[in-house]
């Protein structure tokens, strides 16, 4: 919503910007897709090493709360 407010606020202050960041958003969206999913994949990683290093205390029942 306050995106949308912004957005406004700039057509009504120069409405040929206004149009021209309406159309380069979903350009934009997808040149950064692929960083995206690149750090998904990486966030994943890292859960894992984690999940393996724990493993041990986990084990040995340190994972109680």
């Amino acid at each position: 919503m306050l995106g949308f407010l912004i957005w406004l606020t700039l057509f009504v202050i120069c409405w040929p910007l206004a149009l021209l960041a309406l159309l380069l958003y979903p350009v934009c969206w997808l040149i950064t897709l692929p960083f995206r999913l690149l750090g998904i994949a990486v966030d994943g990683v890292f859960e894992l090493l984690r999940a393996i290093v724990m493993l041990p205390a986990r084990i040995l029942g340190g994972g109680r709360r």
